[in-house]
């Protein structure tokens, strides 16, 4: 089965991020299976009670090689560009493969099935691994069951592995992407009518609140300590939102929500970023929930791991990207870079697709380096 055919059966599951996982997961367990892997499978339940499933694959013996990093949950696909077909329904137009995960990233998936599958297991000299998370696109979640509770993956690491996140990049070597960190300060107040006393406004004690973020924001945009031009752009993009959700302008807001999103880069502390909201949050009186931070992928652009990669790609150099993956969440791997097929300029979009010759070049690409470390 190529990559194409591959992608086409992931891509009828409609894995959306707020929904289960789980028949995917059982789906590539399967492929992996047929593949000569042995599975290992990690099953969860997330915090509104649904379930979902990563899957960690090893084909051949020994430890080092290859490990392959991916996730199987998809963003939200309403709307979508045409009635004439659905997001989940895979479909084959004009050189272009269109459905909901085609680049990001079930393509990329298919290729490395495709690629494992061409290599019998007893021709390994060193094993292929493969990890498929849930929650990518939605905090990591996966990922972190995955670095926490994964005997394959405590292996990959021990065995100081070849890391590979297939999430797209044109096929070109990536050595760094932003991390992530993030948080939600909440006021509370007490809903009445406006015209009474009896409310309590919850955006008051919001609003000095929301003028230190504005001050962070201001300092992390226009100071040079926080500015990284190897990446673009190159700020940690310091991303504020705000909702009381009041649904009458007559009634007193009994609930004020603040959320900042920010991509730290290689270097940066952004934990001290995070301790002045939290304080910043107890001095107004409000309700402080943090998430766990992501550091930001990085390896030498000039080590030999990314030498040997560009030599295998042909590529004359590595890049940056802006964008996050699971790898903020596999940092115990000393050997991790981003290379997959697709444009992420693709990804999320309403009209997701991916160049039917990205996915036989990737197969290819992903076959050669599999010939070149573990055989």
């Amino acid at each position: 089965m190529n990559a194409l055919s591959l992608a086409q059966r992931l891509i009828a599951f409609p894995s959306v991020s707020r929904s289960s996982n789980c028949e995917v997961t059982s789906c590539v367990e399967q492929l992996l299976a047929e593949r000569e892997f042995v599975t290992e499978r990690l099953d969860y339940v997330d915090d509104q009670g649904i379930p979902k499933s990563c899957v960690v694959g090893k084909k051949g013996t020994g430890t080092g090689g290859v490990a392959y990093f991916s996730h199987t949950d998809v963003v939200p696909a309403d709307p979508w560009f045409t009635t004439e077909h659905g997001p989940f329904q895979p479909t084959v137009q004009q050189g272009r493969l269109y459905g909901r995960g085609s680049c990001d990233m079930k393509g990329s998936i298919a290729c490395m099935l495709a690629a494992a599958g061409e290599v019998p297991s007893g021709q390994l000299k060193r094993p292929v691994y493969m990890v498929c998370t849930a929650d990518e696109e939605i905090g990591f979640a996966g990922a972190r069951l995955v670095a926490a509770k994964s005997r394959l993956y405590a292996e990959m690491v021990a065995g100081d592995a070849h890391g590979i996140i297939g999430e797209p990049t044109g096929l070109e070597v990536v050595h760094a992407h932003k991390g992530t960190c993030g948080f939600r300060a909440i006021s509370h107040g007490k809903a009445a009518h406006s015209s009474t006393s009896h409310g309590r406004n919850a955006n008051l004690a919001m609003i000095p609140f929301l003028a230190e973020m504005k001050a962070i924001h201001d300092e992390v945009t226009h100071d040079p300590a926080w500015r990284d031009d190897r990446f673009d752009p190159p700020i940690i993009s310091w991303n504020i939102g705000i909702n009381d959700h009041t649904p009458a302008v007559n009634i007193t807001p009994p609930q004020s929500i603040c959320t900042v999103y920010s991509r730290p880069m290689p270097g940066q502390d952004a934990q001290q970023l995070v301790d002045r909201a939290a304080a910043a949050a107890q001095r107004c009186g409000l309700e402080f929930i943090s998430y766990p931070i992501g550091k930001a992928l990085f390896v030498d652009p000039q080590s030999p791991y990314v030498q040997t990669m560009l030599r295998i790609a042909g590529r004359k150099a590595s890049r940056t990207v802006s964008y996050g993956t699971d790898g903020v969440m596999f940092g115990a791997m000393k050997q991790m870079l981003v290379l997959g097929p697709g444009d992420i300029a693709q990804a999320h979009t309403w009209d997701e697709f991916i160049e039917l010759d990205q996915l036989q070049r990737g197969t290819e690409l992903y076959r050669r380096v599999i010939q070149e470390l573990c055989e």
